[in-house]
């Protein structure tokens, strides 16, 4: 009878065992278990977390927002005493003025130059009639002068008066190549100053540059992290001040490489969030990561050992929330999540899916 029970009692024990056993395959969704479901647990929420901080230095003389304060795309974040990048503002504003009035002297000199020119112009108009005048009365007195009708005296006085024209001319000649040489030179230092007024305006514009970034604001909707900057802090180009967390969230869930064969973009993903009592949500594959997760490593595995183990690697799948569920408001990035994907869905929901994307 004693041996009976203990028979009865070791097949109970082993009858257990294999149940307790079978269980926990079944639940790991192991063979001979193992169904279309693919699951991990290596997954989380991800979301583009961005590092605010100034690209001046300078005091902050204004933080008016908290921690983990919602704000809206161009909300103030910090403001750096501003006082002398104001100065610097005033300052090149006042170069530009000058170098715009130096270009305004510039084209009057230049319309002076001009009128010099017509002038001189008119001058050897002048000169070259007095000339023709002088040329006439020499040759008509040396014609007189040959037949003894003119005197010596005469002639000589006409002759003297033809060379002074000629001179004349010669001078009123160089007058007007130096008066257009005048103007060259205008023309020439007209294009460096207007180089200066460019040059000029360019400054004002980067000190408006300049004051315009001494107000850090927000650069898109969504959430403050913890804000570090400090009312009366100094602060250099690119010190943290706080991050900010837009509203757009999405899932990456890294599979084993055994696990992908049959997925694709577009397949409905279902997954539950830790953090929430393991709400569950719904979402589609959007891609698939280029390279396993060991790729994107700082420090990249050697596996040309001797003692080689081959381990399965892991594949990050970007996975897109669907709008409008409950709850979707509270995901956050770097919440744990447990993500499943039916691999028996057929051709008729992944047509669904890219008529809803």
């Amino acid at each position: 009878m004693t041996k009976l029970f203990r028979s009865i009692a070791t097949y109970v024990a082993l009858i257990v065992g294999a149940a307790g056993v079978l269980v926990v395959l079944y639940a790991w969704n192991l063979p001979p278990f193992h169904g279309s479901v693919e699951m991990t647990n290596d997954a989380y929420v991800r979301g583009q977390v961005t590092t605010l901080g100034p690209q001046l230095a300078g005091y902050l003389v204004e933080v008016p927002v908290q921690d983990y304060q919602r704000v809206r795309k161009g909300d103030l974040i910090a403001r750096i005493d501003d006082r002398i990048y104001a100065q610097k503002l005033e300052q090149a504003k006042a170069a530009l003025a000058t170098a715009e009035a130096s270009l305004a002297n510039s084209e009057q000199s230049r319309k002076s130059a001009e009128a010099k020119i017509a002038s001189a112009g008119a001058a050897l108009e002048s000169a070259k009639a007095a000339f023709e005048a002088a040329r006439t009365a020499h040759e008509r007195t040396q014609n007189l002068l040959e037949k003894n009708i003119a005197s010596v005296s005469e002639a000589e006085k006409n002759r003297a008066a033809f060379n002074q024209a000629q001179a004349a001319v010669h001078q009123a000649e160089a007058a007007e190549l130096v008066a257009e040489q005048d103007l060259n030179t205008i023309v020439v230092g007209r294009r460096s100053l207007e180089a200066s007024v460019e040059s000029a305006k360019a400054a004002v514009k980067l000190t408006e540059i300049d004051l315009a970034n001494t107000r850090i604001t927000a650069p898109q909707d969504g959430t403050l992290g913890e804000v570090t900057g400090r009312t009366g802090q100094y602060v250099s180009a690119g010190t943290q001040i706080g991050s900010i967390v837009p509203d757009r969230v999405w899932v990456v869930a890294n599979f084993k490489e055994t696990q992908l064969a049959g997925m694709q973009p577009g397949q409905a993903v279902t997954f539950t969030v830790d953090a929430l009592g393991h709400q569950r949500f719904t979402g589609r594959i959007e891609r698939f990561a280029p390279a396993t997760g060991s790729e994107f490593s700082v420090i990249k595995a050697d596996n040309a050992t001797g003692n080689f183990t081959k381990v399965a690697q892991r594949i990050p799948v970007r996975i897109a929330i669907e709008p409008q569920q409950p709850l979707t408001d509270r995901l956050v990035p770097g919440m744990s999540v447990v993500a499943s994907v039916d691999l028996a869905q057929g051709g008729a929901a992944l047509a669904q899916a890219a008529e809803l994307h």
